[in-house]
């Protein structure tokens, strides 16, 4: 069976990420997230959707944001936006900082038969260890900062949680004890989300990140998920995705502007 756009795009729309560490000013144009201090970026716009001015929503906006702390603001433009918001953060001083294919697989039939290389090793974020390998590794491909231990206690409570309860979790490909890349999924209403997907630069073209999309996969089909969705940066993992199956319906991308 072939996913329907309008399936897709749904379950896209639905997929808002507000970690529990942060902080959130939501309203009926705009849904404005202030990142803890060790995320690479201290703010997001990541719902905009203005029903009045977009240039003076945005402003209100970033005034928030600088109320937070914020020095500078991620604004994403979700597909079937016009040109105007485009035309808007560049006026506003704004650049592309991330451009992602919205790419899907239908569950139904069955997950493709990826494989796992015979070298790597594959541990859910249900161990401490792991959990810090995790955010090492997202440090070195993402930026930002380590976690403190009190943060880092808090995720490895969450995920042995969701992992066991079926909502998810992260998992982390090692070769020779050493971590080289991370995957996350959640399940959410029959929608596998995968996120956070990173591999080492020096470990790229060893089917890590294969690896680490297969066993999210068969771990999503276990809990019933019926549809796979990713936003993949279109120069990394956006073509793994695309030779696993995966069809695009769809981009996002983001600007930064300073604020």
């Amino acid at each position: 069976m072939t996913l329907s756009p309008e399936r897709v795009a749904a379950a896209s729309s639905d997929w808002v990420w507000v970690p529990d560490s942060a902080s959130a000013v939501e309203t009926a144009d705009y849904l404005l997230v202030r990142f803890p201090d060790w995320f690479e970026h201290p703010a997001a716009l990541v719902r905009f959707e203005p029903t009045g001015d977009p240039a003076a929503t945005l402003d209100e906006a970033a005034a928030k944001a600088r109320e937070l702390g914020a020095d500078r603001l991620i604004v994403w433009v979700k597909p079937g936006t016009g040109p105007e918001l485009d035309s808007l953060f560049v006026a506003r001083r704004g650049v592309i900082d991330e451009v992602l294919d919205i790419l899907a697989l239908d569950l139904a039939p069955a997950a493709p038969d990826l494989g796992t290389p015979e070298h790597l090793t594959l541990r859910w974020t249900t161990e401490a260890e792991v959990v810090r390998a995790a955010e090492e590794v997202s440090v070195q491909v993402f930026g930002g900062a380590m976690p403190p231990q009190d943060e880092l206690a808090a995720m490895l409570e969450r995920d042995r949680r969701t992992v066991a309860a079926g909502g998810g979790g992260i998992v982390v490909a090692y070769a020779d004890d050493r971590p080289l890349g991370f995957g996350g999924v959640s399940v959410v209403d029959g929608v596998a989300r995968l996120w956070g997907g990173a591999v080492l630069e020096e470990a790229r073209g060893r089917g890590v990140y294969r690896a680490l999309l297969a066993e999210r996969l068969r771990y999503a089909l276990a809990q019933g998920a019926t549809m796979a969705l990713v936003k993949g940066r279109v120069a990394t993992s956006g073509p793994i995705l695309r030779r696993a199956g995966f069809a695009p319906y769809g981009q996002e991308r983001s600007y930064l502007l300073p604020l």
